[in-house]
């Protein structure tokens, strides 16, 4: 959203900002290299979110932090998820009840995303509940939905869970 600024959250803090990704779809190319100094410009640590098969070759070749990761259950996806892992940079699963991501496919080195836009629209006590001891999980919030400044649901689910939040990077 345009009025969702890098230098909008830096300046709030609404919550623990780590870092701030956007689709890599939107900041490839030329606009990539703007985009990485305006967040590390701030501070923040660099990240994009890769749809996991088609876009894993394109994300290998940029230098960001992290990756968020929508990996739907196809071969491709996961064997695009198998190499971000390799780069040992983290790797989050983002929305994976959501999007129908078999957990049992994915490495345990990536991190799964409770998110306030995702969360609450799947069974996330039954379809979490066998992973909370393989899986390590962050809390993000989304800038597509409209409460974006918070992170409430998410870590209302996550104390549900009993999960502890992952910190990527300490400040």
């Amino acid at each position: 959203m345009p009025e969702q600024t890098v230098a909008l959250v830096a300046q709030l803090r609404h919550a623990r900002v780590q870092g701030i990704s956007d689709h890599l779809e939107f900041v490839h190319g030329k606009s990539f290299e703007a985009y990485s100094t305006t967040i590390r410009r701030h501070g923040l640590h660099v990240g994009v979110e890769v749809n996991a098969g088609a876009w894993v070759p394109a994300a290998l070749e940029i230098d960001v932090d992290y990756y968020i990761v929508h990996c739907f259950d196809t071969d491709e996806d996961y064997e695009g998820v198998e190499r971000l892992v390799e780069t040992a940079k983290p790797v989050i699963l983002a929305h994976p009840l959501f999007i129908g991501t078999d957990l049992d496919r994915v490495p345990s080195e990536c991190l799964v995303e409770l998110n306030n836009r995702y969360v609450w629209r799947s069974d996330w006590r039954a379809g979490f509940r066998d992973y909370l001891d393989r899986f390590r999980f962050v809390i993000g919030s989304d800038a597509h939905q409209p409460h974006w400044l918070n992170q409430n649901v998410a870590r209302r689910v996550a104390a549900a869970l009993g999960v502890k939040e992952t910190i990527l990077f300490e400040s």
